[in-house]
């Protein structure tokens, strides 16, 4: 197929879950030799309609056509795999098969059912030296980094044939070094005829690297344009509609609570001298303090030990030595339920492990830190009252459901973590640790997360700290800490923050801001 020409064409397709339409009518193509972008806020539909395309899921209406032919009947799935590739945001590789065996997986080369390993292992050398992937095939896939379990992903898709890759948020769990390694590549594929579908929030990754883009908006496509002709204020319309944007909300509340606000003098939180080894980044001697009604900033590269030191703090990872102390009190070492219990509220890195049980309600999930407090005289806790708690919360966060007794596994990943933060904020909790919490959700309800955090401080006297490597989270925080190779590199006090001098700050190269 010449560059150019379509290979995939989805065409009136529409789909409904019970109440929820969540396409309807969509039209789109994907060219060979071509990276399209696929933008909207969460629960516009990008998640089915990739679903579709990838043949997890069938139409309700509409077709989808491969090079002008039907695509294959749902259950032929070797047929799909052979046309189209999807790799998530969250890996699907197994950890505990090797490279080869994760690119080979349900088509391994041999005669007979006996597989041939030498030229599996020298087919899968092959691949990745022609894409100048530098991963060993005999390393087994567990002690891989995300960047290259994303790349034996690719490998996999590559050696089946694949000429059709849709790339769903591959940069969430990515360090700057790695998006850029990652853009290399896929201008490399797309420059040797496959076409890309590239699903992001971050619109600036649209623009470098999309040659066009698709915005759907309530399950329909508002708008197909060339990336160069749109700015990213327009693009953000088109997602968003008549919803008020970028900046406003949360910037707002971060302003007026910071004037408002006493001296801080109260320690609330000290944690001193933490070492903690984790393949997240380990902790070298960090130290840091919160006060009453302050919002700290955490951020540094992916191995600075940014989440590792948040989790700390919340109980969930132990830690070697050091100390913490919250409230004027010890705090015990790896005890959730005595972060939780003094005071802690926590919105995970990983909504999916940690911040909630899929097949539970929204309104379980929301309550889950204060049930025993919702309970009546006889200690039953009826569904009435858990709707009650969980309602104010649905309707400050936005929530987009069918009601609060849906699974919270039914949900677009921004409701998720809606339904996440809501759960940590359901406490009112004397402070929140908040790691990486606008991660995978759209620009919109981006600035509903932060004003509700922005605003549950101002409102509570509550003191955040806020992990993150989205730099433009990070303004609304009192004061900036910079983390390097587990330990304080520096700190920066005088909000706006400029994201050139975090850039340098995280990657140790100036200590502009220190006091």
């Amino acid at each position: 197929m010449s560059a150019g020409q379509p290979v995939v064409e989805a065409t009136g397709v529409s789909k409904r879950f019970g109440s929820t339409q969540a396409l309807l009518g969509v039209d789109t193509a994907l060219l060979a030799g071509h990276c399209l972008g696929l933008v909207g806020r969460n629960g516009a539909g990008k998640s089915t309609l990739v679903s579709i395309l990838s043949g997890l899921v069938a139409a309700d209406a509409g077709e989808v056509r491969f090079d002008g032919e039907p695509a294959p009947p749902l259950g032929d799935v070797g047929a799909w795999r052979s046309r189209i590739s999807t790799v998530f945001q969250h890996s699907m590789v197994v950890p505990q098969l090797t490279v080869a065996e994760n690119i080979f997986l349900g088509d391994r080369p041999g005669h007979r059912g006996i597989v041939d390993w030498r030229a599996m292992r020298a087919q899968t050398r092959q691949v990745l030296r022609e894409w100048d992937f530098n991963v060993d095939p005999g390393v087994e896939c567990g002690t891989l980094t995300v960047e290259q379990r994303q790349i034996v992903e690719i490998a996999g898709a590559l050696v089946r044939g694949t000429r059709i890759l849709l790339l769903d948020e591959p940069t969430a769990a990515l360090e700057r070094d790695g998006v850029r390694r990652l853009f290399e590549r896929v201008r490399a594929l797309v420059a040797g005829g496959v076409a890309v579908l590239y699903i992001s929030h971050h619109l600036e990754e649209v623009f470098e690297i999309c040659q066009d883009v698709v915005v759907l908006r309530d399950g329909e496509v508002v708008l197909t344009a060339p990336t160069p002709t749109l700015t990213e204020d327009q693009l953000v319309s088109a997602m968003v509609g008549d919803i008020e944007t970028p900046v406003t909300a949360a910037r707002a509340a971060a302003s007026a609570s910071r004037y408002k606000r006493k001296a801080l003098t109260e320690e609330l939180l000290v944690a001193s001298d933490i070492v903690a080894k984790s393949t997240r980044g380990s902790l070298l001697g960090a130290s840091l303090t919160v006060h009453a009604g302050e919002r700290v900033g955490l951020t540094g590269l992916l191995g600075a030990g940014v989440a590792t030191l948040g989790r700390v703090i919340v109980g969930a990872h132990e830690y070697q030595s050091g100390s913490i102390r919250f409230d004027g009190k010890p705090l015990p070492a790896g005890r959730p339920d005595a972060a939780l219990a003094a005071g802690i509220g926590y919105i995970p890195e990983d909504r999916w492990l940690e911040g909630f049980v899929g097949l539970l309600g929204i309104s379980e999930n929301m309550t889950m830190s204060i049930a025993p407090h919702l309970a009546g005289r006889l200690g039953f806790l009826t569904p009435s009252r858990r709707t009650a708690a969980a309602r104010p919360l649905a309707k400050e966060l936005s929530l987009v459901s069918r009601g609060l007794n849906q699974a919270v596994d039914e949900l677009s990943g921004g409701n998720q973590q809606k339904v996440t933060v809501a759960r940590a904020l359901a406490s009112e909790p004397k402070l929140i640790v908040a790691i990486t919490p606008t991660r995978g959700v759209d620009v919109a309800s981006k600035e509903l997360l932060l004003a509700a955090l922005a605003e549950t401080t101002r409102a509570t006297g509550a003191s955040l700290l806020l992990a993150s490597d989205e730099f433009d989270d990070l303004q609304i925080c009192d004061r900036v800490i910079v983390l390097v190779r587990g330990q304080v590199f520096t700190e920066f006090t005088e909000p706006p923050y400029d994201n050139e001098e975090l850039i340098s700050a995280t990657e140790g190269l100036v200590a502009v801001g220190r006091e």
